[in-house]
Order: structure tokens, then C-alpha cells, then sequence
């Protein structure tokens, strides 16, 4: 056997050992990390693998250390935490449930902006689908809501973590693309290689996830509109002035417009933006005199639990992206993407249709630490733009953790509704949702400006 046939072997093997680790529960960190091991050790005994794959790891850690974009996770995940643990997000969603209450499907519409809203403060998938279940399911089936369309909209808002900055995914995709744009670009034979930030990538976001909004606030007031008694309006809602509204309603806006606003402005980093969330959710809290040194701890110890799943996750695949290319992996993808029929499109939709079935079991973090950066530099060399590239990745995410039976967003769900939901009242209403999904996605392809135009505007 040849050593390419052998490097092929042990790829091939790499993967189903990966595959084999994460299915059999075991966590996913050391999965990666255990499977890249095994398989150098291997490679090493047969001689078919380059120690100094292995001797550039603590390099590849030291960079970890150093890459100041991540420090935007830990302060990302404690903004949101916070608005969630100090009831800042329960309020908020009574204050907007109180202004559009009394129109049919305004609890819909109240959830969908709410969601929007603290996916922008949390951008974990899990927490926001958690909190929204837990505060809103009950009072929509109270007030007469159909079971599937209340859970469907739940599904959909929580989801929208995956897309609208200032999120964890993003950061995370940002760093992850911006490493892969710079690989490729030094393939090509470019040493002074462009860049591509966290900040072009929440740009990006923008717009795409504005328009996810809409349609769904849209299919929802349709659906009043046509089935009233699908989504009826409040007989009683309780009145609030002015002032209490305000005070419910801008802490949130005034977090996410003042993080987005200075991202976007150029006035700050994603870091140093979400240093200042940090610090703002802190300070309603302590304002709204909801903080207390317990609550304090507890957001600190849920960061921390958090934080750590992230990079011991990174670490480990880090350690296995370098085993996959000291076997050729990286060239092996890249030409097997280069020769698929349909060239740079047919890459695309092979690359995007495997991350949409990897979402079904695993989360977005293993993906983008372990996809990303083997697709990464063979797509970008074809001529990708990396920005359009991870809107569609983001979007394509948030679908697979949409879509039955495996969805994340469903499972989250089913964990904290009341038994009269049923598991098929979730699955059948978040397939308008899909639907939905999939035509952004569409234009999204169709119409690459959606994602490009207002970083190249911003930017330049």
C-alpha cells in the first residue's frame, strides 16, 4: 500500500473514530482530542506520520492564549446570563406582552421580539429556547394559544441566537473564517493576506437577521389574522404606564444597541464591546436591586461552566485539525470540493448540506471548531467571499437546529413544556419556521449583497 492509500486510511479511520466517540455520549472534547491522539500514535508506529505535527500543538495552545477575539466568549455568555438569572428578560417580555397584548397574536409577537432580543444577549441556542419555554409557554396555552404555533414560534425566536449579533456563534465563526481566509490566501501565493473580522461578520448578520424577524413576526399576525382562534388576543392584560414600560424595555435595547452600535460605529472591538455588556448587565441588575453576591455567583459559576466547554473543546480541535493535516486531510478535502460537479456552487452545497446534518448531533461549537477549518481554506480558495460564507454557515446552523426529529431547539423545549404539548405539536409548528429558514437562506445565496453590502458600506 502506498503512503497515500495509507494517509487516506488513516483519515477515513480518524473520522469514524470521531464519529464512533461522539456517539457512544462521551464528552465531546476529549473525544477529538482522544481520537487525534490515537490516530497519530498509530500513524507513528507505521511511519507514515510527521511528529512535528504534534510539536507545533503548544504553539497552536500559545496562540489560543493570545487570540483576543475569544476573550469576547466569556463576556458574551456573562451578559447574557445575567439579563437572564436578574429577571431582566422576564420583565421585558411582560412589559412587551402588555403593548401588544390586546391584538390577536401579539403574545406571538411580543415572544418573537423578546427572542430576538435576548438571542442578541445570550447567543446560546439552549438558554434562550430554556428561558422563553419556561416564562412564555405556560402563559400562551393559558390564554388559549394553539400548542403547535406557541411552541413553533418559541423554537424559532430561540434560534435566532445563531444569527443575530452580537453572538457567540459569530464570534466564534469570525475568528474560525478569519484563520481559514488567511490559510488560503498564503496557498495562493499571497504573503500579505487580507483579513476577515468579527465585526465584517455581525455586518453581515445584520440584515439577514432582520429579515428572519419580519418573516416570522409576518407568518405570525398571517396566521392570526386567517385562524384567530390559533392565536387570540389577550381578554385581560395589565396596564403599565410610561415609565414602567421603559424600565423593563431599556436595559436590553440599550445593551445591544450600545454593544452593536459601538461594533459596527468601528468605535470598539467585539471584546472590548462585550466588555461593555458585561459590565451594563451588571449594573441594571444592581439597579433593578436584583444582584445580591449569591445571584453574583451563580452568573460567575454558569460563565465559567460555559467558558470552559468552549475552549476545551477548541483545544481538542485543535489538536485534531493538526493530525487530519498531518495526513493530508486538508489537500484531500480541497481537491475532493475542487472536483465536484458544478465547481464553486457544487462545494458549497456539499459543504453546507454536511454542517446542516452535523447539526442534528453535535452543537454548533464542535462544528465550527472542527468543520470550519478543514472546508474553510478549500472553499475561500476557490473564491468564496468569507463574510457571505458565514452568513450562510450561521444561517444553515440555525436551520439543522430548527428541523425534526434532531434539532437541538426541540429537545430544549420538549425538556421544559408542560405534558399537554405534545412532541408532535413541536415538531409540526416549527415547520413553517423551516420554511422560512430556507427562503432567507435562498436569498441569501441568490443575492449575496444582503450579507456583503453593509460590510463593504461600513468598512470598505
Amino acid at each position: 500500500m502506498s503512503l497515500h492509500d495509507q494517509h487516506i486510511l488513516m483519515i477515513v479511520l480518524l473520522v469514524l473514530g470521531l464519529f464512533a466517540g461522539l456517539a457512544s455520549g462521551f464528552p465531546v472534547a476529549f473525544v477529538l482530542g482522544g481520537v487525534a491522539l490515537l490516530a497519530a500514535g498509530l500513524g507513528l508506529l507505521m511511519g507514515n506520520f510527521d511528529p512535528s505535527f504534534l510539536e507545533a500543538f503548544p504553539n497552536r495552545l500559545f496562540g489560543v492564549m493570545g487570540n483576543e477575539t475569544l476573550v469576547a466568549v466569556p463576556l458574551f455568555v456573562f451578559m447574557g446570563v445575567m439579563l437572564e438569572r436578574s429577571r431582566i428578560a422576564e420583565s421585558l417580555l411582560e412589559a412587551v406582552a402588555a403593548l401588544f397584548g390586546r391584538v390577536r397574536g401579539g403574545l406571538a409577537v411580543a415572544v418573537l421580539l423578546v427572542g430576538a432580543m435576548l438571542a442578541a444577549s445570550t447567543g446560546i441556542v439552549g438558554a434562550t429556547v430554556v428561558a422563553m419555554g419556561l416564562i412564555s409557554l405556560p402563559t400562551m396555552l393559558r390564554h388559549g394559544y394553539c400548542p403547535r404555533l406557541a411552541s413553533g414560534t418559541i423554537c424559532a425566536s430561540g434560534t435566532l441566537g445563531q444569527i443575530i449579533p452580537p453572538s457567540i456563534v459569530l464570534v466564534l465563526l469570525g475568528d474560525q473564517l478569519g484563520n481559514a481566509y488567511q490559510q488560503a490566501q498564503l496557498k495562493q501565493g499571497i504573503y500579505a493576506p487580507e483579513t476577515v473580522s468579527v465585526s465584517d461578520l455581525f455586518a453581515g448578520a445584520l440584515v439577514p437577521g432582520l429579515a428572519l424577524v419580519a418573516l416570522y413576526l409576518a407568518y405570525v399576525l398571517w396566521v392570526a389574522w386567517r385562524q384567530p382562534e390559533r392565536a387570540p388576543a389577550l381578554k385581560e392584560t395589565q396596564s403599565r404606564s410610561l415609565a414602567q414600560l421603559a424600565k423593563a424595555i431599556l436595559p436590553a435595547l440599550s445593551l445591544i444597541a450600545l454593544v452593536l452600535g459601538s461594533i459596527l460605529g468601528g468605535y470598539a472591538t467585539a471584546t472590548e464591546a462585550a466588555a461593555v455588556g458585561a459590565v451594563g448587565a451588571t449594573l441594571f441588575a444592581a439597579l433593578y436591586g436584583r444582584l445580591g453576591a449569591v445571584r453574583l455567583f451563580e452568573v460567575g459559576r454558569e460563565t465559567v461552566k460555559v467558558t470552559a466547554m468552549v475552549f476545551a473543546i477548541l483545544v481538542g480541535a485543535a489538536l485534531f485539525s493538526l493530525v487530519f493535516r498531518g495526513y493530508g486531510g486538508d489537500d484531500l478535502v480541497h481537491e475532493a470540493l475542487a472536483s465536484l460537479p458544478g465547481g464553486k456552487w457544487g462545494a458549497i452545497v456539499a459543504v453546507m448540506l454536511l454542517m446542516f446534518l452535523l447539526g442534528f448531533v453535535i452543537d454548533f461549537i464542535e462544528i465550527v471548531f472542527v468543520v470550519v477549518p478543514i472546508v474553510g481554506p478549500a472553499l475561500l480558495a476557490l473564491g468564496v467571499d468569507p463574510v457571505w460564507l458565514g452568513v450562510m454557515m450561521a444561517v444553515n446552523l440555525q436551520t439543522s437546529f430548527l428541523t425534526p426529529p434532531f434539532g437541538f431547539a426541540l429537545f430544549y423545549l420538549r425538556g421544559v413544556a408542560p405534558p399537554e404539548v405534545r412532541t408532535g405539536d413541536i415538531y409540526r409548528g416549527v415547520v413553517p419556521f423551516i420554511v422560512i429558514q430556507l427562503l432567507v437562506l435562498a436569498l441569501v445565496a441568490t443575492f449575496p449583497g444582503l450579507a456583503t453590502a453593509l460590510p463593504e458600506w461600513l468598512y470598505g
